[in-house]
């Protein structure tokens, strides 16, 4: 195999409760990740010289700090790898919206490497290199709907109906640093207990910090619940609402306000990259 195309998909947080701030600055939280049917995709070419090229449909993204390049050159000095590969990274998912678009690109890299390389690493190591690179890349390398605890890798896969759901995001950037450093968030929500995670009260205890430090953010949800109920997924900016059928998610993405774009996705409990993977065996 000298070639592999994979997809990297979208996360969403049906909810995000933050209880309690670390030592080390970092927050503990749990929160319930739903992986959607819809995301980037990455095309991983072999090369014998051991270099490592990124090129992208989006040139802001070709730069040193994409997760991309750091998840190959990470898996490279750790595997002692001596190959390296040419990767095209096709980008949809918006950036700063909190759908984990990064996160799961690193995650993807990591696995379509480990395939081509040959390397035959565990999904344990895969995921313990995830975790340097962010908190969400293990959810992504593991490639299932989860309950997550700590600072979201502490994961427990669940069954959820696999709902339809369109997402919204408007135009703007949300900084997570700056909202997980901001001295108004709330921190203080009690763990839910065990067993009562698909009964508790959800809700995202970035949101309402988020709505007014974005006012575009609370405008969108305003549009959005016209429709269904709605919240924010992640730190945003991207909202979401669960739909009964394809024709209602598509009546209201017709009427999407001027300054959002959005998709319909579905749910999924495990990650169609991992149907892509066995596709190549």
């Amino acid at each position: 195999m000298t070639t592999l195309t994979l997809p990297a998909v979208a996360k969403l947080n049906l909810f995000l409760h933050i209880t309690g701030r670390r030592e080390d600055g970092y927050h503990n939280l749990e929160t319930l990740f739903q992986l959607l049917d819809v995301g980037d995709e990455l095309r991983f070419s072999l090369r014998q010289d051991g270099a490592i090229g990124l090129d992208c449909n989006n040139s802001e993204l070709i730069n040193e700090q994409n997760l991309v390049l750091r998840a190959a050159r990470l898996l490279q000095q750790y595997s002692g790898c001596k190959l390296g590969c040419d990767i095209y990274l096709e980008k949809h998912l918006p950036m700063g919206g909190g759908l984990g678009g990064g996160s799961s690109d690193a995650a993807t890299t990591l696995l379509g490497l480990n395939k081509l390389w040959q390397l035959q690493l565990s999904i344990d190591v895969l995921a313990d290199l995830g975790l340097s690179l962010g908190a969400d890349v293990p959810l992504f390398v593991r490639g299932f709907t989860a309950f997550a605890q700590g600072v979201g890798e502490k994961l427990q896969p669940l069954q959820l109906d696999e709902k339809l759901y369109l997402v919204v995001t408007p135009n703007c950037h949300v900084s997570t640093a700056e909202i997980f450093q901001h001295p108004d968030l709330i921190r203080n929500s009690k763990p839910i207990p065990p067993g009562e995670v698909l009964s508790a009260n959800w809700r995202n205890d970035c949101q309402p910090l988020v709505e007014r430090l974005y006012p575009i953010v609370a405008i969108t949800l305003q549009w959005l619940v016209e429709y269904a109920p709605c919240q924010m997924t992640g730190t945003g900016a991207s909202v979401f609402a669960a739909f009964p059928d394809q024709t209602s998610a598509q009546h209201a993405l017709a009427q999407l306000p001027a300054n959002c774009h959005g998709f319909i996705a579905r749910g999924v409990n495990q990650s169609p990259v991992w149907a892509a993977l066995a596709d190549t065996e």
